[in-house]
């Protein structure tokens, strides 16, 4: 048997496609629910926040602008990434939560199940969502869902891997990009998955994973004029949750509140705008008529 000492995971930060440590140069210790120290996690500033919304933003459009396919595709894809590591993720679970390995592995499993479920939601959420609207006169009027925009989640602080998915896949099905601060105190499921992300087709700046405190980080996006909406689900204290709604309002959020429970197709609507275009019919298209 060899003796030779095994080589420590470095966990960074995922940004714009990329690995980057914290810009501050900080991290700090993450402990399993016993107090086994697993590792050391990037501590992410407002610097990181900062360059995560920038890479979010740069990604946005051209994500946004993929066939509804292809985006289903590409989370598919996440999906088969994931399962092709299903063990390595069962026991970066087990050893964060401290639940049995056969339950890790049913929550790795659900995980992969969400991902498959909104890529098939993908191609078919506009139509439920869009449509062809009632009006008095010569006009068609339709709805059409888009994506919100740049989208900034808290990830739950319990549910490190699936909560982290179920909070992230909706927004990217809808053509959003995320910026995803993970569970503060179990963040390496995460942090892991991020490599499963950049080893599948999903183009770099759609995803972006933060490690850190939730109150250090939060402010900075809640606050941030380039971010459209913010998911508050990993945010267990009610006066901080609070605080982010109100720092969301001065620039027009969309704001998921903590606890609000929510169908797939909630989740999608959450995270859709709309635009509805007018359109001349019969006489007044011949005769050239306008919007």
């Amino acid at each position: 048997m060899s003796d030779r000492l095994r080589v420590k995971k470095t966990y960074k930060l995922y940004v714009g496609g990329k690995f980057p440590r914290s810009e501050s140069g900080r991290s700090y210790p993450v402990a399993s629910p016993d107090g086994t120290e697993l590792a050391n996690a990037a501590l992410a500033s407002r610097k990181d926040a900062r360059d995560a919304v920038a890479a979010a933003r740069k990604a946005q459009k051209p994500w946004a602008g993929q066939t509804a396919y292809l985006r289903g595709q590409i989370l598919y894809r996440v999906a088969e990434m994931l399962e092709g590591r299903a063990g390595q993720f069962a026991e970066e679970l087990a050893d964060a939560t401290g639940t049995e390995p056969a339950e890790s592995l049913w929550t790795v499993e659900q995980a992969i199940d969400r991902l498959v479920h909104y890529a098939g939601w993908t191609d078919k959420y506009t139509s439920v969502l869009g449509g062809a609207n009632p009006v008095a006169g010569p006009y068609f009027n339709h709805t059409k869902p888009e994506a919100l925009g740049v989208v900034a989640i808290a990830a739950p602080q319990g549910d490190p891997l699936l909560g982290l998915i179920e909070a992230l896949a909706p927004a990217i099905a809808a053509g959003n990009t995320v910026v995803v601060l993970a569970s503060e105190a179990k963040p390496l499921p995460a942090l892991s998955f991020a490599e499963v992300l950049a080893t599948s087709d999903v183009p770099g700046g759609v995803v972006n994973l933060l490690s850190g405190k939730v109150a250090e980080v939060m402010p900075h996006l809640a606050s941030h004029a380039d971010v459209n909406g913010i998911d508050l689900g990993g945010v267990d204290d009610a006066a901080l949750a609070a605080d982010l709604e109100a720092e969301a309002a001065g620039t027009l959020k969309v704001v998921r509140r903590p606890g609000k429970a929510g169908t797939s197709l909630d989740l999608l609507r959450q995270w859709t705008d709309y635009k509805t275009v007018w359109h001349p019919a019969g006489m007044a298209a011949a005769a050239g008529g306008g919007y």
